[in-house]
């Protein structure tokens, strides 16, 4: 196929692939159609091959590719942009889709992205926090599930330039870590979201109110053996 594509016998190809079901085959019926200028068809062929033995990424992307290349910038976005742009983590993904459309806002392109994965709101926050949208980035750590690590960073990271957000980011660790949620969590993981809340909330001039917040929190902690209560708990006075 790839001889005679290098060839540009695209109606053989077109003849070859006739009739059969496998992706890899049908692939070169969709590239034979895009280099004699049938885009249109082209995408239409590559999304009549979808079965459960094709790659849909790799059909998205071919969809992708066709529509920009025909200038349909906001047709392609809508039908490709987020599917054939995902990336091994929800930052590089997020990532992807804005360096591929500059002209979408980043956070229409964060907001169609969650939209996507449904119950997985809380791994778009580094993705949030990187685009500066820092109200949604808490929103979303709030909502479901987030890594305690990552928050923990970021409240140590925008302690002094964004403390509000560093204090949020932090709270957000600890109520994580209470519930359970972490990979191979450690007294000194549950230490360093406290202490770098505290010192976001000195910074805000509301150091009591946010020990009162923590406080709280640990205080209603009932998973397992209430590890944060018994790393916080004296130091609190819970």
């Amino acid at each position: 196929m790839s001889a005679l594509f290098r060839a540009e016998r695209y109606e053989e190809i077109l003849e070859l692939v006739d009739g059969q079901v496998i992706w890899p085959y049908k692939r070169w019926g969709v590239k034979a159609l895009s280099a004699k200028g049938r885009r249109t068809d082209a995408v239409r062929y590559a999304e009549a091959c979808r079965s459960p033995w094709a790659s849909d990424w790799e059909i998205d992307s071919f969809g992708e590719e066709l529509l920009l290349a025909s200038g349909l910038i906001d047709e392609a976005y809508q039908r490709y942009g987020l599917t054939a742009n995902r990336a091994p983590t929800y930052l590089g993904w997020f990532r992807a889709v804005r360096k591929k459309y500059p002209m979408k806002a980043p956070g229409q392109i964060l907001a169609d992205l969650v939209e996507l994965t449904p119950g997985e709101e809380g791994k778009w926050f580094a993705a949030a926090k990187d685009a500066k949208l820092f109200d949604e980035a808490i929103a979303l750590a709030n909502r479901t599930p987030t890594d305690p690590r990552t928050l923990t960073r970021a409240a140590r990271d925008y302690a002094e330039e964004r403390p509000a957000f560093a204090i949020e980011a932090g709270l957000a660790a600890l109520r994580w870590l209470a519930s359970g949620y972490g990979y191979e969590i450690t007294g000194a993981d549950v230490w360093s979201a406290y202490t770098h809340t505290m010192e976001a909330a000195a910074r805000a001039g509301i150091t009591e109110p946010t020990r009162e917040r923590i406080r709280n929190l640990i205080a209603a902690e009932t998973f397992g053996e209430r590890f944060v209560n018994r790393v916080l708990g004296r130091e609190l006075g819970v």
